[in-house]
């Protein structure tokens, strides 16, 4: 299912969060950012969508450079200054030419085949998987409980570790993409800050597209975060600038 998603995410997303593709004659100036940054990435051109929020977000969605969407949202296009904005647009950007799509994929993928097993090997437990004796004498327990319980945990874990290196990694080609650290941690830090007053209607299936996440105003989601912590990934970017 998530390969499958992965293959039609750009569609899915983009419809989920009602973005409305826009034409260069109707936002000159973000199309002009978005192309310049395309071709200093040595990638097609991509499409350019719009979400109709007053809350400051922005993602990138698509399968390959070839079919790749970026999307932001209108408050996003009022808060933050032309450089703040190319910061951001560099860092989506990277994410389509890293490849980062198909890494989740996988990795949600390979997830959710250890949590189909374990579900296999509990449904085996409580129908005569597991043979009397070993259930009188304790034997085998402790292996379903690992499989059960343990191996669903780490996988997301293991997951989530993965698309936090990933957000690092844009944050660091972003910002050698706009030549501009700097402006990228001033547009993490206007984000966060506004996104907290606005949220954004997300689940969490798709909260691990935008640039920050739409989520981390609730403690659970935040101890198992998509994304690192917003003050380090500022620290690291203006640890760039000097």
């Amino acid at each position: 299912m998530n390969l499958g998603s992965y293959w039609f995410s750009d569609r899915i997303v983009l419809r989920m969060y009602g973005a409305q593709e826009l034409q260069p004659e109707q936002a000159p100036e973000l199309y002009g950012i978005v192309r310049e940054l395309a071709a200093g990435a040595h990638m097609p051109m991509p499409r350019v969508y719009l979400i109709p929020s007053d809350s400051p977000n922005a993602f990138a969605t698509g399968r390959s450079p070839d079919h790749a969407a970026v999307a932001v949202t209108a408050g996003i296009m009022r808060l933050l200054t032309p450089d703040e904005l190319r910061g951001v647009l560099a860092h989506e950007l990277s994410h389509v030419h890293n490849r980062d799509t198909l890494i989740s994929a996988v990795a949600a993928t390979l997830a959710g085949v250890v949590l189909m097993v374990a579900r296999m090997a509990q449904f085996a437990a409580l129908f005569g998987g597991v043979r009397r004796d070993e259930r009188e004498e304790g034997g085998g327990a402790l292996e379903l409980l690992l499989l059960v319980i343990v191996a669903p945990l780490a996988a997301m874990l293991i997951q989530l570790a993965i698309s936090r290196s990933r957000e690092y990694q844009a944050d660091a080609s972003g910002a050698h993409l706009s030549h501009s650290p700097g402006a990228l941690a001033s547009a993490l830090e206007k984000i966060a800050s506004a996104a907290g007053r606005v949220p954004l209607p997300a689940g969490p299936a798709t909260a691990h597209l935008f640039i920050v996440n739409p989520l981390s105003g609730q403690r659970l989601a935040s101890l198992f975060s998509t994304h690192p912590p917003i003050e380090e990934r500022i620290r690291r970017l203006r640890a760039m600038a000097y």
